[in-house]
C-alpha cells in the first residue's frame, strides 16, 4: 500500500516539478500565477490539470489554442511516480525515504532544465544542497561529517576539469556535484563517473551519425542526473562489486 501511495505521490510532486523546471529557468514564481499554456498563456482548467490523465485524453494539445505540448510533462511525471514507488521499496525508516524522495526530485527537475536550457540554476541547486545535508547528517548511514568532505572532494575535481576543458563543463556542474556529495556522501563520485559514462556513450553512438561534433555541449547536469539516481539505488552495491572484482571484497 506505501509503495502506491508513494507512486501516487509522485505523479502529484512531477506536476510541481514540470511547473519549476518551466519557471525557474526563465525568473518565474512557482507559485503565482496558475499553470497556464505555454503557447498562448490561457489558465488551464482544473479537469485539464490533472498528471498524465489531461494530457492523455487531450491528446497532448491545449483545449484553447491546439499547439502540443512538451512530452516532458508526462514524462516528467510518469517517472516520479515509478522512482518514487521504487524508493519506498529500496528504503526502509522515514528518515531514509525522506532524504531519497528528495534528491529524487531534484535531479529530476535540474536533468529538464538541464536538457532544456543548459541551466543548472542557483535557485534550484543551492536550497537543494542545504536540504541534502540536514537530511544526510539526520538520517544519512554515514557519518554527518563525510557528506561535506565528500561534496568538497567531487567539487574540487570537477572545477579542475572545468579549468581544463573550457565551454564543455560549466561552474553550474560543479555545484551540483558538491549538492550530489551533501546527499550522497562519497557515492557521489560514483554518480560523477557514471553521467560522465552515460555523456561519452551517447555521443559515441551520435557522432556517427552527424547528430553531435567536437563543439556541440552536451549537458552534462542531465548526466550526472542520471548517475546520481543509480548511485542512490545501487551505490554500495556497485561499490562491493567492484571491490570483488579487484580482488578485495
Amino acid at each position: 500500500m506505501i509503495v502506491v501511495g508513494a507512486m501516487l505521490l509522485g505523479v502529484v510532486v512531477g506536476s510541481f516539478l514540470n511547473v519549476v523546471a518551466h519557471r525557474v529557468p526563465i525568473g518565474g514564481s512557482v507559485v503565482r500565477p496558475a499553470s497556464r499554456c505555454p503557447s498562448c498563456g490561457e489558465a488551464i482548467l482544473r479537469r485539464d490539470n490533472v498528471p498524465i490523465v489531461s494530457y492523455v485524453l487531450l491528446r497532448g494539445r491545449c483545449r484553447h489554442c491546439g499547439k502540443r505540448i512538451s512530452a516532458r510533462y508526462p514524462l516528467v511525471e510518469g517517472l516520479t511516480g515509478l522512482l518514487f514507488g521504487a524508493a519506498a521499496l529500496r528504503f526502509e525508516g522515514a528518515g531514509q525515504l525522506l532524504l531519497a524522495l528528495a534528491l529524487i526530485s531534484v535531479l529530476l527537475v535540474l536533468a529538464a532544465t538541464d536538457l532544456e536550457h543548459r541551466l543548472l540554476p542557483n535557485a534550484i541547486v543551492g536550497p537543494a544542497a542545504v536540504v541534502g545535508f540536514v537530511l544526510s547528517a539526520v538520517a544519512g548511514p554515514l557519518a554527518w561529517w563525510t557528506y561535506p568532505l565528500s561534496a568538497l572532494a567531487v567539487a574540487g575535481s570537477l572545477f579542475a576539469l572545468a579549468m581544463v576543458y573550457r565551454g564543455g563543463m560549466g561552474m553550474g556542474d560543479v555545484k551540483m556535484g558538491a549538492m550530489l556529495g551533501l546527499f550522497l556522501g562519497p557515492y557521489a563520485a560514483l554518480a560523477v563517473f557514471l553521467g560522465a559514462l552515460t555523456g561519452t556513450v551517447l555521443y559515441a553512438a551520435l557522432a556517427p551519425f552527424g547528430k553531435l561534433d567536437r563543439r556541440s555541449a552536451l549537458p552534462f547536469g542531465t548526466f550526472m542526473a542520471v548517475g546520481g539516481l543509480v548511485a542512490l539505488f545501487a551505490g554500495p552495491a556497485l561499490w562491493d562489486l567492484y571491490l570483488n572484482l579487484i580482488g578485495k571484497g
